[in-house]
């Protein structure tokens, strides 16, 4: 992949031109605010399933899943 590189622009104005149209760094950006979303969601499902009421149906749910005669 390919980047185009452009010269340095010599006057203000045209560097404000530049930077205004100039979208590149936008994907990493999004990376960032999407692993800061997906932890954010990972430490609310930890919280969630290390409550006591999730683990205790868990261990009934295993339980009964061990005491089931065939």
């Amino acid at each position: 992949m390919s980047q185009h590189i452009r010269p340095v622009p010599q006057t203000a104005s045209a560097r404000l031109r530049l930077l205004r149209h100039d979208d590149a760094g936008m994907s990493t950006v999004e990376y960032a605010i999407g692993t800061v979303a997906a932890a954010a969601f990972a430490a609310v499902l930890y919280a969630v399933v290390s409550g006591e009421s999730i683990v205790t149906a868990l261990t009934e749910l295993v339980q009964r899943a061990l005491s089931v005669t065939f």
